[in-house]
């Protein structure tokens, strides 16, 4: 979605919501962690939490004047300079297609491609990671190569498992954990990418990128 101007919301009574404007870019990507790591040091800020070409904000309390504090977000986010995160680079072993790819054949079908090409366009791009988000370690990426890009479904999926490689429009993503997707799976991995035991509990944060390796491709 691209817009002209940012936008300012609420969130009910205890957090807001600043949405970017203009596309979808890695480099505004970065001013948004870049905002999220000025907003963060705010003393009526709980949480800074970047989004997809957003940045949402939960308050200590209710601040009284939203006027001033959206004037603020707006007038740093004219300021922001995109900040360079050096990430880590996880590696993803996936097997394509197959049981664990039960739409792949419907990617095929809207790109015109072959299963091979349609592999080898998803695997070759390295994804930074922009945001984390939709339930506990699951990452938003970019990145993804247009030639695969493939609407969401129509009738959403009920439940997909943890580790579905998906795309869903311009996007490609992997679910975390079991549950309703309305994006095309098109392979699985067995990566782990949420452990309350672990510290940090969710493998990757934004400015980590993800490379899928092929490990099998079934037809």
């Amino acid at each position: 979605m691209t817009k002209d101007e940012a936008t300012f919301s609420v969130l009910g009574t205890t957090a807001a919501l600043f949405e970017a404007p203009g596309p979808m870019t890695l480099a505004a990507q970065q001013r948004i962690w870049a905002l999220a790591r000025e907003a963060q040091t705010w003393p009526e800020v709980r949480e800074a939490v970047p989004g997809m070409n957003n940045l949402m904000l939960t308050f200590v309390r209710p601040p009284r004047h939203l006027g001033a504090l959206e004037a603020r977000l707006r007038d740093e986010w004219e300021r922001a300079e995109p900040l360079q995160l050096q990430g880590s680079v996880i590696e993803l072993p996936v097997v394509y297609g197959g049981s664990g790819g039960p739409h792949m054949a419907d990617v095929v079908a809207h790109t015109g491609l072959t299963i091979d090409e349609v592999v080898e366009l998803h695997s070759s791009p390295l994804y930074p990671v922009y945001a984390l988000g939709s339930h506990p370690g699951y990452c938003y990426l970019g990145g993804m190569d247009p030639r695969i890009a493939t609407p969401r479904r129509k009738v959403p999926v009920l439940s997909i498992p943890g580790g579905a490689v998906s795309i869903g429009g311009a996007q490609t993503g992997v679910s975390a954990s079991a549950g309703p997707s309305g994006w095309n799976t098109i392979g699985s991995t067995d990566m782990c990418f949420f452990d309350p035991a672990r510290d940090p509990p969710a493998l990757l944060q934004p400015g980590d990128s993800i490379r899928f390796r092929v490990e099998k491709v079934i037809r």
